[in-house]
C-alpha cells in the first residue's frame, strides 16, 4: 500500500508532507491490500478526530464511562427468556450514548480493547451473579471476545479470576468469538478456548457463514453454540438463497450437536420460519433492543425462581 503527499501543496517543510503521506497510507490500508491514497484535507480531519477519540477512550476507561446493555435470547416456542448477550456502550459525557461502531475499531488499533473487554466481562459477570442471587433464572450471559484479547495468551486465567471474584459458576458464562479468529489463528486462540470449554464455559461461534469457514475443520473447533448471522435472517421470506443457507446451517449445527441461536430477528414471520427449522434460541428487535439491566429485569418472559428453573448446556447439548 502507498500513501501519497505532494509538496508544496501539503507542506513546505520535510516533516509536514511526511505526516500527510503517513495519514494517506492509513487510508490506503483501510481500503485493503495493494491500494494507494492521495492525501487531502478530509483525511487530515479524520486523522485528527481519531487522535482525539483515542485520548477520550483512555479517559473513558479511567472514568468508568463504559456501560453494558443486555439483549434477551428467547425460547422459540413460548418466548421465555433463556439467556442474554452483553453489549458494550460508551456513555460519552458530551455525545451521549455511543454504540460500538463509533469507537471499537479505534480502541482496537490503539491497543485499548483489552481493557474495555475486561470492563465488559467484569460488569457482565457481576450482573449475572446479582441476577442469580435475585432468583432470575437465566441460563447464561454471553460476552463477545475480541481477537486481541486472545493475543496475550492468558484469557483462561483472566476469566477464572473474574468468575471467582463474583462467585459465578463457569456454566453461567458464554464467550462469543468470530469464525475468522478461529480459522486464521495458528492454534493459540483455539487452545485457550478449549481450556475454557473444559472448565465449563460455553463457547459460541458468532456470525457463522459470513467468513471462510472450512467444513473439514469446523467439527474440530472448541465450540458449543453456533449463531446464524443476521444477514441470512433478514433474507428469510424474501430471498430463497437465504432460506437455503439458513436451512443448511441448521442441519450442520444439528449434525455437530451444537446449540443454535439466530440473531437479528425482527418480524414474526422470520421467527416462525426459524422455529420451524428448529433453532434453539432467537434474538433480535422483535423481542427487545439491548437495554440497561433495570429495564431488562422488567421484560416479559423473564423467568423468575430458583436454580431449578435454569437450563444447563453441556458441550452443546441442552440438559
Amino acid at each position: 500500500s502507498a500513501g501519497i503527499a505532494l509538496a508544496p501543496q501539503h507542506g513546505r517543510e520535510r516533516d509536514e508532507p511526511m505526516r500527510c503521506a503517513d495519514i494517506a497510507l492509513y487510508a490506503a490500508k483501510d481500503g485493503g491490500r495493494g491500494q494507494h491514497a492521495l492525501f487531502d484535507a478530509a483525511l487530515d480531519r479524520v486523522a485528527r478526530e481519531r487522535v482525539v477519540l483515542q485520548a477520550e477512550l483512555r479517559r473513558a476507561i479511567d472514568r468508568a464511562e463504559f456501560v453494558v446493555h443486555y439483549q434477551p435470547r428467547v425460547q422459540p416456542g413460548d418466548g421465555r427468556i433463556l439467556s442474554a448477550e452483553a453489549l458494550v456502550r460508551w456513555q460519552h459525557p458530551q455525545r451521549g450514548l455511543l454504540f460500538p461502531g463509533a469507537f471499537i475499531e479505534v480502541a482496537e488499533s490503539a491497543g485499548l480493547i483489552d481493557e474495555i473487554g475486561l470492563c465488559v466481562l467484569d460488569a457482565a459477570c457481576a450482573q449475572a451473579a446479582a441476577w442469580r442471587r435475585a432468583g432470575l433464572a437465566l441460563q447464561r450471559v454471553s460476552v463477545n471476545v475480541s481477537p486481541r484479547q486472545l493475543v496475550a495468551g492468558n484469557l483462561p486465567e483472566v476469566v477464572a479470576e473474574v468468575l471467582a471474584r463474583h462467585q459465578l459458576p463457569c456454566g453461567a458464562l458464554e464467550l462469543e468469538v468470530t469464525e475468522s479468529l478461529l480459522m486464521n489463528d495458528p492454534g493459540n486462540a483455539r487452545a485457550q478456548l478449549a481450556v475454557l470449554r473444559q472448565r465449563g464455559v460455553t463457547i459460541a461461534l458468532d456470525d457463522f457463514g459470513t467468513g471462510y469457514s472450512s467444513m473439514a475443520l469446523l467439527h474440530k473447533l472448541p465450540i458449543d453454540v453456533m449463531k446464524v448471522d443476521r444477514a441470512f435472517v433478514a433474507g428469510l421470506g424474501v430471498d430463497d438463497g437465504a432460506m437455503a443457507i439458513t436451512r443448511a446451517i441448521v442441519a450442520l449445527a444439528r449434525s455437530l450437536r451444537m446449540h443454535l441461536v439466530a440473531e437479528g430477528v425482527e418480524t414474526e414471520a422470520q421467527a416462525e420460519m426459524l422455529r420451524s427449522l428448529g433453532c434453539d434460541e432467537l434474538q433480535g428487535f422483535l423481542y427487545s433492543r439491548p437495554v440497561a439491566a433495570p429495564e431488562f429485569e422488567r421484560l416479559a418472559g423473564l423467568p423468575r425462581g430458583g436454580a431449578g428453573n435454569r437450563l444447563s448446556l453441556v458441550n452443546g447439548r441442552s440438559a
